[in-house]
């Protein structure tokens, strides 16, 4: 029952991100790294109301490697800036299928900077997925779909490239600092990063565009810790294949919020992504199981 619990709170988590990017997308008239400010300051409250009834306030901000807080911080602050600014420019489904190389890129860096091997297996379901995230970015990477809607393909794609490579950074953190202090210090130091724009143009949001800006921030707080919640009742190896959903939940939402079709180009190439993720999951599960037996062995034979 308990993985069971970890499924239904990670498809939880994931629409609640769905639906956050979606605020970001509709309030088009904010500047990204406005809107990273909104995200960041406003799942602030959150967060810390969530320290506070877990009674991890005293032990669940304490930092032992500043260095790593602040490196994951601003190359996750920079990637969300990016991806949001890829927003602006293409379909919601469009960024999201371009997003989902980010696990394909957590593989090739765990590979080049944590030592991981790479296996045969992982690197051809890599490839494939990159191939369809090519397949997905094609008819935005000519002039004739327009330099803005090329230029924001180009964003999302930096984007899903920095967010693994925050990811890597998180895996090496993970073993000395707490999940509570990566996600609060995380929020805190993009949050204060997004000042750095305002000459760039900040505006005053206008109406509606207070709820979504404000909303996406207390959303996304919500479903970090709803997704920092599901990996205590499964693996992440079991849980990884069901993030994909956030592309059912990222169509429904893009065709009824912003009247955007789904070409067959996109659909073909979000599922070979997915298809190579879940490939990708599996396999990592497998290895997993392999290494618990291992270690099981060695403890018996000692």
């Amino acid at each position: 029952m308990q993985p069971v619990r970890g499924i239904v709170l990670i498809m939880i988590a994931v629409a609640l991100f769905t639906v956050m990017q979606a605020g970001v997308k509709a309030a088009d008239t904010i500047p990204a790294g406005q809107a990273v400010f909104f995200r960041s300051f406003f799942a602030l409250p959150v967060i810390l109301a969530w320290l506070v009834l877990t009674r991890r306030m005293r032990d669940g901000l304490r930092v032992k490697n500043w260095k790593g807080h602040a490196t994951r911080a601003l190359v996750g602050s920079t990637a969300m800036g990016l991806g949001f600014f890829g927003l602006k420019y293409i379909a919601l489904p469009e960024a999201t299928a371009i997003r989902f190389a980010t696990p394909m890129l957590i593989v090739v860096f765990a590979a080049m900077f944590l030592g991981e091997r790479f296996r045969l297996i992982r690197l051809a379901a890599v490839s494939t997925g990159m191939i369809g995230v090519l397949i997905v970015m094609w008819p935005r990477l000519t002039f004739e779909a327009g330099d803005l809607a090329m230029l924001g393909a180009m964003m999302t794609l930096g984007s899903a490239i920095l967010a693994a490579l925050a990811q890597i950074f998180v895996k090496s953190m993970v073993a000395d600092e707490t999940t509570a202090a990566i996600v609060f210090y995380f929020s805190l130091t993009a949050a204060t990063l997004s000042l750095l724009t305002i000459p760039f143009g900040w505006v005053w949001p206008q109406g509606i565009n207070w709820v979504y800006m404000i909303g996406a921030g207390v959303v996304g707080g919500i479903g970090q810790i709803i997704l920092t919640s599901a990996y205590r009742y499964a693996d992440a190896g079991v849980l990884a294949p069901f993030t994909y959903v956030a592309m059912i939940y990222a169509l429904i939402i893009g065709y009824f919020a912003f009247g955007d079709l789904p070409t067959k180009s996109m659909i073909f190439g979000a599922s070979l992504v997915i298809a190579a993720g879940i490939v990708i999951a599996l396999r990592e599960r497998a290895l997993g199981v392999k290494e618990n037996a291992k270690r099981k062995i060695m403890a018996t034979k000692n």
